[in-house]
């Protein structure tokens, strides 16, 4: 079959193919970079956190009237509040452990630094986050340790936010260890925190654990992270709380009236007070979810729109054409004649769209990565929508082709 007499018949509508190619064009743009997006979503959805997220609770509040200051009572007294919280915690049925934590991975109080080999901070520079913890916070956590020990009690330090005193000793994460000793001789090593003149030692090295952050901005360091043997003092105070297997929701229910029974005066709110970890990641990643469900859907619709509008001009054209169907099945066309006849102009139609469509959609992820930060569209949804798009096409065009195909020769002949 040539393609001429398709290209005669299609310059003929001119308006109804500038149309079809348009619609192909912006559908195959938005469709690429809305998958690319969904893609990058449901990565975030699935990236591990690196603990043991079943069974595990986090139980956080507010003192009322607690003191505020740095002064040495004021932390003592501070820390003692703490002391009696972790006490109530681990005296409840069902608790296997209970750890000090202001920060849990995606969620929490994120503090993040600069780690060296030098006090001056030159050389090799690492940019990790810090969670702050007693003797208990990674076992607590379900943090797979692949080298070295946990901390000790006669480590563990206690002092405000504001305090400046260095931690004698660390447990860093494997990307972190791996930056600063490529040879993977880290255990043991002393680093520098933040340009502060006193050595931290690296005690332990977990395999994986994910920043108590999930924000773009923390995207670079993701899973870098540093243990620190610290139990922060302020009026607010978080507990990482593990439950024996299935003991999750009445631990979560007994938690808040133990600590109530043991000092009324705090605040812990339903929204944030006691949660699972099953909760917060999927509070955390909520507008990942939901930008995926709505790109899903309008992908949907963007290609059922241009389903519908293929079908519905080759069901004009057929109608249009009827009387030329049937001359060229007098003339002896088969039916498989005619059927190609409209795939191949679909594919013609359908080809230039998507050419049109991959500038487009080029130009639309340059756009976005200049506006909001956006990774470069990979080749492969380009590809992958360029198929999918043809394919569409093909399978909008095969109904109204066929019943065109179907057109007697004498009916055709005489409704001319």
């Amino acid at each position: 079959m040539t393609v001429h007499p398709i290209l005669a018949a299609l310059r003929r509508h001119k308006a109804g193919v500038v149309l079809i190619v348009l619609q192909i064009a912006l559908t195959l743009a938005i469709v690429c970079n809305a998958v690319f997006i969904i893609g990058q979503r449901i990565e975030r959805l699935n990236r591990p956190t690196g603990i043991d997220e079943s069974n595990l609770v986090r139980a956080a509040q507010a003192w009322v009237g607690a003191p505020s200051g740095d002064d040495a009572a004021s932390v003592e007294k501070l820390d003692e509040l703490q002391r009696a919280d972790l006490a109530t915690l681990r005296g409840l049925p069902g608790v296997q452990e209970v750890a000090a934590s202001e920060s849990l991975p995606i969620q929490g109080m994120i503090w993040s630094g600069d780690v060296s080999l030098t006090p001056d901070q030159k050389g090799i520079d690492v940019q990790a986050a810090y969670y702050y913890g007693d003797e208990h916070l990674r076992s607590t956590l379900g943090v797979h340790l692949i080298a070295g020990r946990d901390f000790n009690a006669g480590e563990i330090l206690h002092r405000t936010i504001r305090g400046t005193e260095a931690s004698p000793v660390i447990i860093v994460s494997k990307p972190v260890a791996d930056k600063l000793f490529p040879k993977g001789d880290a255990l043991g090593k002393t680093v520098y925190q933040d340009g502060k003149a006193q050595p931290s030692t690296i005690v332990g090295i977990v395999e994986q654990l994910q920043t108590p952050t999930t924000d773009s901005w923390g995207n670079p360091f993701a899973y870098n992270s540093i243990l620190e043997p610290v139990r922060l003092d302020g009026v607010m105070a978080s507990y990482a709380v593990r439950t024996l297997p299935g003991r999750e929701q009445d631990v979560m229910h007994e938690a808040r009236k133990a600590l109530f029974a043991a000092n009324p005066k705090r605040i812990m709110p339903d929204s944030w007070g006691v949660q699972s970890f099953s909760d917060i990641r999927t509070k955390a990643y909520r507008a990942d979810r939901g930008m995926a469900i709505l790109m899903g859907v309008v992908c949907l619709i963007l290609l059922g729109v241009t389903a519908a509008g293929i079908v519905g001009l080759t069901s004009f054209w057929v109608g249009q054409r009827h009387r030329q169907i049937g001359v060229r099945r007098a003339l002896g066309a088969r039916r498989i004649d005619i059927l190609h006849y409209f795939q191949i102009e679909n594919l013609l139609i359908a080809g230039v769209g998507v050419v049109l469509g991959v500038l487009l959609a080029v130009g639309l992820n340059l756009w976005l990565m200049t506006h909001y930060e956006m990774e470069r569209l990979p080749v492969l949804y380009v590809l992958t929508g360029v198929l999918a798009m043809l394919a569409i096409g093909q399978g909008a065009v095969f109904v109204p082709a066929r019943r065109a195909s179907n057109v007697p020769p004498v009916v055709a002949t005489r409704a001319a």
